[in-house]
Parts: structure tokens; C-alpha cells; sequence
């Protein structure tokens, strides 16, 4: 009795890793579509830990599509990294509509991170790009926006390394900011807008990336600000701020001097009120040292008083005369 429960275990473990070692039916549908796979690759498959399906079923697709592919290309293009049912159908659209495309290289695509399927279909189906609004300045100082449409195809020879749509996109904006920035006026750009068009298509813009641009057209053409009076209008503005300050600086410097002119007036006020002061003193020294005499002292004051005296009357015809002028003018 144990000897028979072992041996069907035996015989279910054989057929289970059998079974999942080779898988019967996908070997069957390789054999009926005449894309044989020998059991010994399957089992290859199983130990390298490559799902049988995901490279025998492909095969089966391009085999009866017409194209021979090698089972350990398929592999090894898994193995990397690769979307080998991507690839695989890129070949077979890239056949269908006659356009030159190897295993080799539809690899490689796919291995950049491009969608090699999506490449090919852009090939056949060229992609319309819209630009973002693109603002320029023409010489007579108005802006002018145009919007854009770029119709690109892929080039399936410059894929690997070529440069994508941000690039396209970067170069039409210049291509259009330059043509718009040569323009006399802005009236031209908006009779023509063509022009802007044909010469940026003719700048050879998509040498470098990924794609062939088929046509350019400029889809809005808009007037926007006069940067011109604006930037008029700013600089008389920085004009006006300068000479406003030059004016404030010259006014402090002005206070500044008035300040000190006052500082110097106080300053000689103060000396001679020192001096007066002194001037007692001076005459107290002069009668104790015996220089100054009574009579002279008195001769001095004479002097003094009298000169008091003409000052007074000087001012107070002054006073009349500028009385009898309001007078006369009144």
C-alpha cells in the first residue's frame, strides 16, 4: 500500500513539473502555426526565468505575418529589459507599410525608452504639435503673438540619440521670435503670416532629433503691447527718479551750509560778546596800571556817545524816509 501511494505521487510530481517545465499547449500552437520551438528551449526558458508565452506567442504573430524571427533574439531582448510583443508588432506594422525596419534596430529603440510601435505609427501617420503662444517685438516696438502647428513625422533612423518634441518645440519659438524680431513693423508679420512659416521651415530645425517636420502653420497671429512706449515710459520714469534725487541731494547740501554759516555766525557772535566782555577788564588794567587817565576815559566815553547819538539820528531818518515812500505810493 505505500509502495503504490508513492508511486502515484511520484507520477503527479512528474506530470506537475512536466507540465510546468514544458508547456504542452503553447509548444502545440508554436508546432500548428509552423513556428516550432523545440522542447529543449522551453525548458531553456523555464530555467533562465523567461515566460515561454511572452516570447513563443509573438513569434507565432510574426511568422504569420511573413518575418522569420529568431527565438534567442526574442529572448535575449527580454532579458534586457525589452517589450518584446511591442517589438515584435512594430516589425510587422513597419512591413505592412513598407518602410525598412530591422529587428536590430527596433530593438535598440525600444531599449532607449522609446515606443517603438508609436514610432512606427508615426511614421505612417505624421503628428500635428501645438506650439504654446510664442511673443515677439518687431522693430517698431509691438508685440505680437502667434500661435503654431507643427506637423512632424518620426525618423525611425534618428531615434536612438535624437533629440524629442521639447526640442522641436524650442526651436520653432526661436525660429518664430527671430522672424517676428526682423520684421520692420508689426503690420507686415500680420499681412504675411506665411512668411514666418517658410522661413522658419527653411532653418533645417529638426537636424539633430527625432523627427522630420513636414510643415509649419501659423495658426493665430495677435497684436499685443507697445513695448516700445512702455519701455519709453519706464525710462522717463527712472529720468524723473534720478533727477529728483540729484534735486534732494543738492537741497541737504544746501541745509547743510546754511547750518553752518549759522554755526559760524553763533560762533563770532560768541567771540565778540567774549570780547566786550573783556573790554571792562581791559580799561580796569589800563587805570590800575596807570595808562589810562580819568580825562581820557572820559574823552572815550564822549566819543562813544556821540557816535550812539549819530547812529540813532541816521536810523531814524531812515524811518521817515521809508514812511514818506509809502506815503507817495499810497
Amino acid at each position: 500500500m505505500t509502495e503504490t501511494l508513492t508511486l502515484i505521487v511520484s507520477i503527479v510530481a512528474f506530470v506537475f513539473l512536466f507540465s510546468y517545465l514544458i508547456p504542452v499547449r503553447l509548444w502545440l500552437a508554436a508546432m500548428a502555426s509552423g513556428a516550432s520551438v523545440s522542447l529543449f528551449t522551453l525548458i531553456g526558458m523555464r530555467f533562465r526565468r523567461v515566460p515561454p508565452k511572452l516570447v513563443v506567442e509573438p513569434r507565432i504573430s510574426a511568422i504569420k505575418a511573413g518575418l522569420d524571427l529568431d527565438v534567442g533574439h526574442l529572448e535575449a531582448h527580454y532579458l534586457a529589459g525589452g517589450d518584446v510583443t511591442k517589438v515584435v508588432m512594430a516589425l510587422i506594422s513597419a512591413d505592412k507599410a513598407g518602410i525598412t525596419l530591422d529587428f536590430k534596430r527596433a530593438a535598440a529603440i525600444d531599449l532607449a525608452g522609446r515606443d517603438v510601435l508609436e514610432a512606427v505609427r508615426m511614421s505612417v501617420n505624421p503628428k500635428v504639435i501645438n506650439t504654446p503662444i510664442v511673443a515677439a517685438v518687431a522693430k517698431d516696438g509691438i508685440q505680437v503673438k502667434a500661435l503654431s502647428r507643427v506637423t512632424v513625422r518620426a525618423n525611425l533612423d534618428r531615434l536612438v540619440g535624437g533629440a524629442g518634441e521639447e526640442t522641436i518645440l524650442a526651436r520653432v519659438g526661436e525660429g518664430i521670435v527671430t522672424t517676428i524680431g526682423s520684421a520692420e513693423t508689426h503690420k507686415k508679420v500680420l499681412e504675411n503670416p506665411d512668411t514666418i512659416s517658410k522661413t522658419v521651415l527653411g532653418k533645417g530645425l529638426d537636424s539633430g532629433t527625432a523627427f522630420e517636420i513636414l510643415s509649419i502653420d501659423i495658426a493665430d497671429v495677435d497684436v499685443g503691447e507697445n513695448i516700445g512706449a512702455k519701455l519709453q515710459t519706464d525710462q522717463a520714469e527712472a529720468d524723473k527718479r534720478v533727477a529728483q534725487a540729484k534735486a534732494e541731494g543738492r537741497r541737504a547740501m544746501a541745509v547743510a551750509e546754511e547750518q553752518e554759516m549759522r554755526a559760524k555766525a553763533q560762533d563770532m557772535k560768541a567771540k565778540l560778546i567774549e570780547a566786550e566782555a573783556a573790554v571792562p577788564l581791559a580799561i580796569s588794567e589800563a587805570f590800575r596800571s596807570g595808562n589810562l587817565g580819568i580825562m581820557d576815559y572820559y574823552k572815550m566815553r564822549n566819543v562813544q556817545a556821540d557816535s550812539d547819538m549819530r547812529e540813532s539820528i541816521a536810523g531814524q531818518g531812515q524811518g521817515k524816509e521809508t514812511s514818506s515812500d509809502k506815503d507817495s505810493d499810497g
